[in-house]
């Protein structure tokens, strides 16, 4: 499909455009997201660069504009896969997309192109990854929820909010003197994540994606790693900035971690630095309903929020379910655990750019 500037006129002056290599609008596009009050970190431009250069996706970022103001935007990206299908996504490996917008015009003109795409690119499915519902019409994945809480700028106020069972963790690794540390490369960090990931069952990101971020979001894109007092590795965690807010994202750690409650004083160390910074809102990101990670989150005092993943359906009859609690793939995440982590880590890039 040839992309042109203007795909479509909806009004006399508004219009839906895709976004291009123009350094001008890229930035409009990141003005409008920095204030848009729905927008999140993952409708910012940069994540265009990244599904394009890092996974091969084929990316459609729409944004409408009248008379060179833009109203609403809306990233899109495409997975073609012989095993998961194909499908257009708002946005793929984010926990949040959909569209943003401020009039009610701009947001039908965004999604009447997006529905047009579909159906041009001939996916099975459309898939908004909402913090609202916008379509109760249409099938909703129940999967996921999130967990956002807001933090205090004291440091004692922020370990009083924690539960006492878990503030207990916290303190067990201040007693057993971690350091965390920020890294400037992701070496660390994925040394830890992909050691985690393997012994899940699931493949692991490349280690390209994650410097990708590191040099596409600069500051607002930040790696803290938890080491022992020898200086030894134990937990790791690439972390969003948007705003006011922390998005811890990425995570890992090693198998001794728990002994010496090195991932509860990671989480602990990275509140205390955001609320230095200023920060006001820690998002815990989504979690499965009924996970080890879910229940980890909710002994923090953070309560779920649930998320509104919204499908559009044209080539298939169900929501597809291309996660570890589909029983079909026990036998695959059993076998993945059992392969030398050299071989997951090679293999994993392969699988993973297809899930999204």
């Amino acid at each position: 499909m040839t992309q042109s500037d203007s795909v479509s006129a909806v009004s006399n002056h508004l219009q839906v455009r895709y976004l291009e290599n123009d350094a001008a609008v890229i930035k409009q596009w990141d003005d409008y997201v920095a204030v848009a009050p729905e927008a999140t970190f993952f409708h910012r431009a940069g994540w265009q660069n990244i599904l394009r250069k890092v996974f091969g996706h084929q990316t459609f970022f729409l944004y409408a504009e009248r008379q060179g103001v833009i109203e609403g935007v809306l990233p899109l990206a495409q997975i073609k896969s012989l095993l998961f299908g194909n499908s257009l996504i708002a946005l793929p490996f984010a926990v949040y997309g959909g569209v943003v917008a401020d009039t009610a015009e701009a947001v039908a003109a965004l999604e009447g192109e997006a529905e047009r795409l579909a159906r041009e690119l001939g996916v099975a499915h459309l898939e908004y990854r909402n913090m609202k519902p916008r379509h109760p019409e249409w099938p909703t994945q129940d999967l996921y929820v999130t967990f956002r809480k807001d933090i205090f700028p004291d440091e004692e106020a922020n370990m009083l909010a924690i539960p006492r069972k878990q503030r207990a963790m916290v303190r067990k690794g201040v007693n057993n003197k971690l350091r965390a540390e920020f890294d400037t490369s992701a070496d660390r960090f994925f040394a830890l994540f992909a050691d985690n990931v393997h012994r899940h069952g699931t493949p692991a990101m490349p280690k390209r994606y994650f410097e990708a971020l590191l040099r596409e979001f600069g500051k607002d894109c930040e790696i803290l790693t938890v080491v022992d007092p020898e200086g030894s590795p134990l937990s790791s965690v690439l972390s969003f900035y948007f705003r006011d807010e922390i998005l811890p994202y990425y995570a890992g750690d090693a198998e001794r971690a728990r002994d010496f409650a090195a991932n509860d004083f990671k989480y602990w160390a990275l509140m205390c630095h955001a609320a230095q910074r200023g920060i006001k809102v820690f998002d815990y990101g989504r979690s499965k309903v009924g996970t080890g990670p879910y229940s980890f989150k909710k002994n923090w005092g953070f309560e779920a929020q649930p998320l509104h993943y919204e499908y559009r359906l044209y080539k298939r009859q169900e929501i597809p379910q291309n996660n570890p609690n589909n029983p079909k793939y026990k036998l695959m995440i059993q076998a993945w655990r059992r392969m030398p982590i050299s071989l997951a880590n090679f293999l994993g890039p392969f699988i993973v750019r297809n899930l999204g």
